[in-house]
């Protein structure tokens, strides 16, 4: 049985997790840590606010926090390497370098959105940007009142994607804010924006847009269970892996 440890307990995809591994026949929940709320209930699971006793007693570990959380998180796993699979958005520069370093002694998957759905959605971005070369990208995403972090890790990601296939660099071409008179849309730059609203689990729209005809592709997750399960299908993958820094589309075979 692969004991799986769960970072952030108590949070909305951390209980979808615990949830779906109930009654798993081959995963289970062996521990599960916690900031507030000790006394969360886990048949059959340790629930603990030690990082430490967290790497202990798991075969490998599920994140899904906020970015200060992943990081003392990782910190602590460059002195004790266990498999670690995280889909925490608004890593800093800085965040990113530690879950390379680790990558580096254990094998980690780290993927801003853990649905199939996107996985495919990222290579259809691809192939449409680099064919439909004149045509402008604009990509919007919708999430929930309480998300903190804009644009969201997925639409930024999928803008990476769109940039790579013209042999752009997102940094230099992406456009997050127009207010006032701003001239006219540069040719190469991609507009990524973000909505905020209610209790929208996460929709993306990446519209390609030429004079006389525009595509949008779209995404919505209906509910937060899709990224529990890929996470869970992630770190069942990942336990066999080879240090290394991997995504979803590695998981899934893409």
């Amino acid at each position: 049985m692969l004991n799986i440890g769960i970072y952030g307990g108590n949070g909305r995809v951390g209980s979808l997790l615990i949830k779906n591994l109930q009654n798993d026949e081959v995963a289970r929940v062996s521990a599960v840590h916690v900031i507030e709320g000790i006394e969360l209930e886990v048949p059959g699971a340790l629930v603990t606010n030690d990082i430490d006793t967290l790497i202990d007693n798991s075969d490998v570990i599920i994140d899904f926090t906020l970015p200060e959380g992943t990081e003392a998180l990782l910190e602590r796993l460059l002195q004790k390497p266990k498999p670690f699979v995280s889909g925490t958005t608004g890593l800093s520069q800085h965040q990113q370098n530690l879950m390379r370093t680790l990558a580096q002694k254990a094998p980690v998957l780290y993927a801003t959105n853990m649905s199939l759905g996107i996985a495919i959605l990222k290579r259809l971005v691809a192939m449409t940007s680099e064919k439909l070369r004149d045509f402008d990208i604009e990509i919007t995403e919708m999430h929930h009142r309480y998300k903190k972090d804009a644009p969201s890790g997925t639409a930024l990601t999928l803008a990476e994607y769109a940039a790579r296939a013209r042999g752009l660099d997102l940094n230099k071409v992406r456009v997050s804010g127009r207010d006032g008179n701003i001239g006219e849309r540069s040719k190469d730059e991609i507009g990524v924006f973000a909505l905020r609203g209610g209790d929208i689990v996460g929709r993306h729209t990446v519209g390609f847009y030429n004079d006389g005809e525009f595509i949008e592709l779209h995404h919505t997750a209906t509910s937060r269970d899709t990224f529990a399960k890929g996470a869970i299908k992630a770190a069942k993958w990942v336990v066999s892996q080879e240090p290394g820094l991997y995504t979803i589309d590695d998981c899934l075979g893409l």
